[in-house]
C-alpha cells in the first residue's frame, strides 16, 4: 500500500501481503467473530487505487470493524476465487455475509455502516 494513505488511528487496518498472512487473518476472523471487511485489490487496478484512501478513512470511522486490504498478486493462492477487483467481502460472526464489486465511496460507506 502507498505511503500517502490516511493513517489507521485504531490499529484496525491490516494489509495481507502474503498467502500466509491472509490465511492467518481469515482464521482470526472466523475464530474471533469480529465483524470484518476484506478489500481484494491490485496495484495495477486503477479503481482499486481510487477507493483505497476511502477504505482507509472508513477504518477510522468504524473502530469496531476489522479492515483488511489483500493484494491479489501477493496472495495468489488465497485469492484464487476473486474474479473482479476491487471485491469487498463482509464477515460477521466468522461467516461471510455480503460481497460488493467495484468502487463507489457512498456505496462502500453504506455497506460498511450496515455491517458495523
Amino acid at each position: 500500500m502507498e505511503g500517502d494513505l490516511p493513517a489507521s488511528r485504531h490499529g484496525n487496518l491490516k494489509t495481507a501481503s502474503s498467502d500466509q498472512t491472509l490465511s492467518d487473518i481469515l482464521l482470526q476472523i472466523k475464530s474471533s467473530k469480529t465483524p470484518a471487511v476484506i478489500n481484494y485489490g491490485a496495484t495495477w487496478c486503477r479503481v482499486c487505487n481510487q477507493i483505497l484512501p476511502a477504505f482507509c478513512k472508513l477504518s477510522n470511522s468504524f473502530p469496531k470493524l476489522s479492515f483488511i486490504y489483500a493484494d491479489i498478486d501477493e496472495c495468489p493462492e488465497t485469492t484464487q476465487h476473486i474474479r473482479y477487483t476491487p471485491t469487498f467481502q463482509f464477515y460477521r460472526d466468522g461467516e461471510r455475509v455480503d460481497e460488493m464489486f467495484g468502487a463507489g465511496e457512498e456505496r462502500l460507506h453504506d455497506r460498511v455502516w450496515l455491517h458495523s
